[in-house]
């Protein structure tokens, strides 16, 4: 099972969003990649995880693409920690904003 941001996954079950997780192996590339898709009402949000396996079993993350809302360029993080130290800053002002345009 994956352990991977397990601390990212609590923190939006928290906060009221839901998420779809998907798992990619490209063909050409030894590293592995898992895509998690997350919103309040729709999964616009995407985390992009590419990760490897260490020789010993464990998974290490090599970088965390962040796009809020479809963003062209990705924000990039390369642990957890700095991953949920922005989403807290950000993630709620940037939703209640997206979801005003809207309206």
């Amino acid at each position: 099972m994956f352990i991977i941001l397990s601390r990212t996954k609590q923190y939006l079950r928290n906060k009221g969003f839901s998420y779809k997780k998907e798992y990619m192996r490209p063909l050409l590339t030894p590293d592995n990649i898992y895509i998690f898709r997350f919103g309040k009402d729709k999964l616009d949000n995407r985390l992009i995880i590419r990760y490897k396996h260490r020789w010993t079993g464990r998974q290490e993350i090599e970088e965390i693409d962040l796009r809020l809302h479809k963003q062209k360029h990705p924000r990039i993080f390369y642990n957890e920690a700095e991953l949920l130290g922005y989403l807290e800053d950000h993630l709620l002002k940037h939703e209640a904003k997206v979801h005003s345009q809207e309206m």
